[in-house]
């Protein structure tokens, strides 16, 4: 079975690498450019925190795009290797020759999506470490390990993306028996289900932390922490995110008297005495936020959902096949 698989797959196979290869050049040439002038900005601004803020940004037009390929090729890989697998063979027939030989149904499926899993993990790993890499200098730059673009397409959760979205493909030709319907639930469903995970899923993987603080001071949590919200919170529970405008209404009168009718009254008095007066009140200072040493295990957590989703796609796959064994 392994023979015929590599007979069936191998001019895919050969344009998958020689895509993969034509990607890494540019990836290359253009992640040493990137390090060069990223370089180049470290020795100019010397530790300046200010001075690499104003930087413009390292990457720009066409070039930018690169990571997102994580992102398409899993769909790729889907809906051209994964979508015709079980549904070509009963389109076309073939399936009733292929499981009326000696090797059952069982063993042909479980040969053809292990080779073809394999191959989506290899891309989707290849694909993931070239953008990581590519990627470096930017990360350090925007401080934005957990920002949606660069959580998505770095680290390991891209090869999470090519064996679902592969999984799927084949579950769907499944059910389907046809090619075409199971691309198009390939294409839906991965764009989905990601939306579904990154959006209402990714930030509840382990508990916010919160930080508090005195009122009027200043928090950054350290590292490239993900950072859901700042603000103050009352002694009572009353919360008001970041700026006067949603603060004055919730202060004390006598708070208020400080600062006058309006947050931009201009009334004379030092904002000192108004955050005396806030803290006197039990007013503090909170952020909650997801820690910078969470990446890792929230990268873990992410793949494992979608191996996880990948591997009761296969299941369904297999009952589906064999009941038609039957």
């Amino acid at each position: 079975m392994t023979w015929v698989v590599w007979r069936q797959y191998r001019a895919q196979g050969a344009i998958a690498a020689v895509l993969l290869a034509a990607l890494a050049a540019a990836v290359l040439v253009d992640g040493f450019q990137i390090a060069s002038h990223w370089h180049s900005i470290l020795v100019a601004c010397a530790g300046n925190k200010a001075c690499l803020q104003q930087q413009p940004t390292l990457v720009n037009g066409v070039v930018s795009d690169l990571p997102y390929l994580c992102l398409i090729v899993p769909v790729v890989l889907g809906m051209l290797w994964g979508a015709p697998l079980v549904a070509h063979e009963l389109e076309s027939r073939t399936s009733d020759f292929a499981w009326a030989q000696s090797v059952t149904r069982t063993h042909w499926l479980a040969v053809k999506t292990g080779w073809l899993l394999l191959a989506a993990a290899a891309c989707g790993g290849v694909v993931a470490a070239l953008t990581t890499w590519w990627s470096g200098p930017v990360n350090a730059m925007t401080a934005g390990a957990f920002a949606p673009g660069q959580f998505d397409t770095q680290g390991i959760v891209p090869i999470g993306y090519a064996v679902f979205a592969m999984a799927l493909g084949i579950a769907a030709g499944a059910v389907a028996r046809r090619s075409l319907p199971a691309i198009a639930v390939v294409l839906g469903g991965f764009i989905g289900v990601r939306l579904l995970i990154s959006d209402l899923l990714r930030p509840h993987y382990l508990a916010a932390v919160t930080t508090y603080y005195t009122v009027g001071g200043s928090f950054t949590p350290p590292g490239q922490a993900w950072v859901f919200s700042q603000g103050a919170v009352s002694g009572t529970g009353v919360v008001v995110p970041a700026g006067w405008g949603d603060l004055y209404p919730a202060l004390q009168p006598v708070c208020q008297r400080l600062i006058g009718s309006t947050p931009a009254s201009g009334k004379s008095g030092s904002m000192s005495a108004v955050f005396s007066c806030m803290q006197a009140h039990g007013w503090r200072g909170f952020a909650t936020y997801q820690p910078a040493y969470r990446y890792w295990p929230f990268q873990g957590i992410e793949t494992g959902i979608y191996l996880l989703l990948a591997a009761a796609l296969i299941a369904v796959t297999f009952v589906i096949v064999r009941r038609r064994d039957a």
